[in-house]
């Protein structure tokens, strides 16, 4: 689900993908020919199918859809809230950053860090050689490391 989610940025099209991967999965069971892991056949299925949906949806514009805020008790100062509410901000940025990222690097830095495959499963999984899988790394973590090092400065100038 996460990969769906991180390839498509929308929730219910990602339950549709992983539902229709299943799905095909299932069908396609005696096609498995075990020269790879299941996992990484089957996120291939998955991958596949969160492609054909962006195809799809091309024509329509990209949105990015927020939870409201609850409304309620402002957190008190206390440090343990405050520790929670910097760890939460620092995963909404590298979410929101991740986003913004070309695919190849999202979904590259997602098997791995999330998924956490092998760099010859992401290859598998994405179709392509070993060394890109390696350059998408590499290069995805650096535009994460640039894009919160310029966060961090924009924080302490405001501070």
């Amino acid at each position: 689900m996460t990969l769906a989610v991180r390839l498509l940025q929308d929730r219910s099209d990602a339950e549709e993908a992983v539902q229709d991967a299943f799905v095909q999965a299932f069908r396609s069971l005696e096609q498995f020919r075990g020269d790879s892991a299941f996992s990484t056949w089957f996120y291939r299925i998955l991958y596949n199918r969160c492609m054909s949906r962006r195809r799809r949806r091309r024509g329509a514009p990209d949105t990015i859809a927020f939870a409201d805020g609850e409304d309620g008790d402002w957190p008190d100062d206390s440090p343990a809230v405050d520790d929670e509410v910097g760890r939460s901000d620092f995963q909404d940025f590298v979410a929101g950053e991740l986003e913004r990222m070309p695919e190849h690097f999202r979904t590259a830095l997602t098997l791995f860090y999330v998924q956490e495959m092998k760099y010859e499963e992401i290859a598998a999984t994405m179709q392509v050689p070993l060394g890109s899988v390696k350059t998408y790394l590499f290069r995805g973590k650096q535009q994460l490391r640039r894009r919160l090092q310029k966060r961090l400065q924009a924080e302490v100038r405001t501070v």
